[in-house]
């Protein structure tokens, strides 16, 4: 089936398509607003650094994306190492923290920038999935260990993980009444409105339910004034510092970098994890948001990682949060019938507006409010579907996952992301791969009358997928392809699920994919992409 002509792009897309691009980027805005500020503060950043990213990504990065559909701004995957990077360089002064992580997230723009030049964008797709979606799961854990005590209006004694979520059933023994109803009543919200609101859920987001009821609540409750109460559920105490902080005006939020300690080891480690993390959730993000687009439009992710470079680099001189393309927002771009990258644009502009009228407004929202939201999204990160399906694919596929959320909780990102990878190289050595192969893939190239026939030797694994993607990147759009795997030993899922997406993409375009060369091969799950070993070696 041929895909609808694409909109124009440029300006003659703005000029063709802005009421569309406006009304969708309008109502992106509503659900920004309230996730750039909860965002921020988990993060240990002032409530409107990331508005000041989001800002950024829309008014500035525009017309450098290489994703048309995506919204640019701050992301909940990017919580811990945000967080981190204030904790561990400001030793204890999360100001000079703060300053300091600025400096990481701008020279990681600079890396990022560089990453596109260099045209690395595919480096996305050697990455397992597993290990990718075990991160994910693991930072919706780490956000929820710590937001849960933000919405119950208590103060944590831990500060790793672990220690947070022991600490649960203490915090929720001594929650703050007051705030506990704010928080617990807008995770009710969060959860139960896009079902009993129906189609009134995609006009109004349940994010701004919630930022309705938390302001109405925290004026009944006079949130803004220290005062102490008593309830059915005992007395609590409470005050402004329940609510969001805001400077007198958007230009006092602007923050220089301190680059004084960039040379140093923990700086750098937090280099690295922002240009690494922030570019696989960028890219797995596009990619995905790609499949959705009724045009099948397809991103150039080097662009885009030259873009997102671009942003963080401005975001970091000026006292912003990290950028990606975020996936939430950019699906509820999609979904409002955005048209062109211009809604990315109207959605930051609306940021600008609004926070420079009415940031009295602002003040008003409850942070446990903003908090509910943040457990919203680390629910979903980390939802027991998301330990199923990994199960699901395979039994090697949920221990990778499982490795990825235990490191990544227990260490960092880093070692977590960097655990799933060995321990599936791991489990393809056990299987027969050979060390020469494990990089390198062993690919020919042949055409048979219409056809071409790519064969692979040994082993396809994502290690050496690139050199796959590169031959099939040789044959021309609209051409029958026939990838053949008899001569393979292993044959992973990563590799399996590109070949899955990629037939998908040949098929809009008026070709095929096909794989042959497996019945000799038995998947270790009945999932259909799940991985395949030659029988013998069974």
């Amino acid at each position: 089936m041929n895909a609808p002509n694409p909109p124009a792009d440029g300006l003659e897309g703005l000029r063709a398509n802005w009421r569309e691009d406006l009304r969708a980027g309008f109502l992106v805005f509503l659900i920004a607003l309230p996730l750039c500020l909860g965002i921020s503060m988990a993060s240990g950043f002032p409530p409107f650094a990331g508005v000041l990213t989001a800002i950024i990504g829309g008014l500035i990065v525009t017309p450098l994306m290489g994703a048309r559909m995506t919204i640019k701004g701050p992301a909940a995957g990017l919580i811990v190492i945000a967080l981190g990077a204030v904790e561990e360089l400001g030793h204890g002064d999360p100001v000079r923290g703060y300053h300091m992580a600025l400096a990481t997230i701008a020279i990681a723009g600079l890396l990022q920038i560089g990453f596109g030049l260099a045209r690395t964008g595919r480096l996305g797709d050697v990455f397992p999935s597993s290990a990718v979606h075990g991160m994910l799961a693991a930072i919706g854990i780490i956000i929820v260990s710590k937001q849960i005590h933000v919405a119950l209006g208590v103060r944590p004694e831990g500060k790793e993980p672990f220690e947070l979520l022991a600490e649960i059933p203490r915090s929720v023994a001594h929650a703050n009444p007051e705030i506990a109803a704010i928080g617990l009543g807008s995770l009710v919200i969060l959860f139960a409105w896009p079902k009993v609101a129906g189609r009134l859920a995609k006009v109004v987001p349940a994010q701004i339910v919630v930022l309705v009821l938390g302001i109405a609540l925290g004026y009944a409750f006079d949130l803004a004034h220290e005062h102490r109460f008593s309830s059915l559920f005992g007395p609590g105490e409470v005050g402004p510092r329940f609510l969001v902080t805001v400077p007198e005006s958007l230009l006092r939020v602007v923050t220089f970098p301190d680059p004084s300690h960039l040379l140093s080891g923990t700086s750098i480690k937090y280099v690295i994890m922002f240009a690494l993390v922030g570019s696989i959730e960028s890219i797995a993000s596009a990619k995905a948001i790609d499949t959705l687009d009724p045009y099948h439009r397809r991103s150039d992710l080097d662009r885009d990682l030259i873009a997102t470079g671009v942003g963080n680099l401005l975001a970091g001189l000026v006292g912003g949060l990290p950028m990606i393309s975020e996936i939430v927002r950019s699906s509820a771009n999609l979904n409002n019938g955005a048209k062109t990258r211009w809604a990315n644009f109207f959605h930051g502009a609306a940021l600008l507006v609004f926070v420079s009228l009415v940031p009295g407004l602002v003040h008003r929202i409850p942070l446990a409010a903003l908090a509910s939201m943040l457990i919203f999204t680390g629910v979903r990160l980390a939802s027991p579907k998301e330990f199923a399906h990994a199960l699901k694919i395979g039994p090697e596929q949920f221990a990778i996952f499982v490795v990825t959320v235990l490191a990544t909780l227990g260490i960092d990102l880093l070692a977590g992301i960097a655990a799933g990878i060995v321990l599936k190289a791991v489990i393809h050595l056990v299987r027969g791969v050979s060390l020469r192969r494990i990089f390198k893939a062993d690919v020919s190239l042949a055409t048979q009358g219409d056809t071409a026939r790519i064969t692979v030797r040994e082993a396809a694994v994502f290690t050496n997928w690139l050199g796959l993607a590169s031959c099939l990147a040789g044959v021309p759009a609209g051409t029958s392809v026939e990838v053949d795997f008899t001569e393979t030993t292993v044959v992973d899922h990563t590799v399996l699920e590109h070949l899955d997406e990629l037939a998908r993409e040949r098929a809009r375009e008026g070709g095929n994919l096909r794989i042959v060369g497996l019945d000799a091969h038995r998947r270790v799950s009945p999932h259909p992409l799940a991985a395949r070993v030659r029988a013998r070696m069974a």
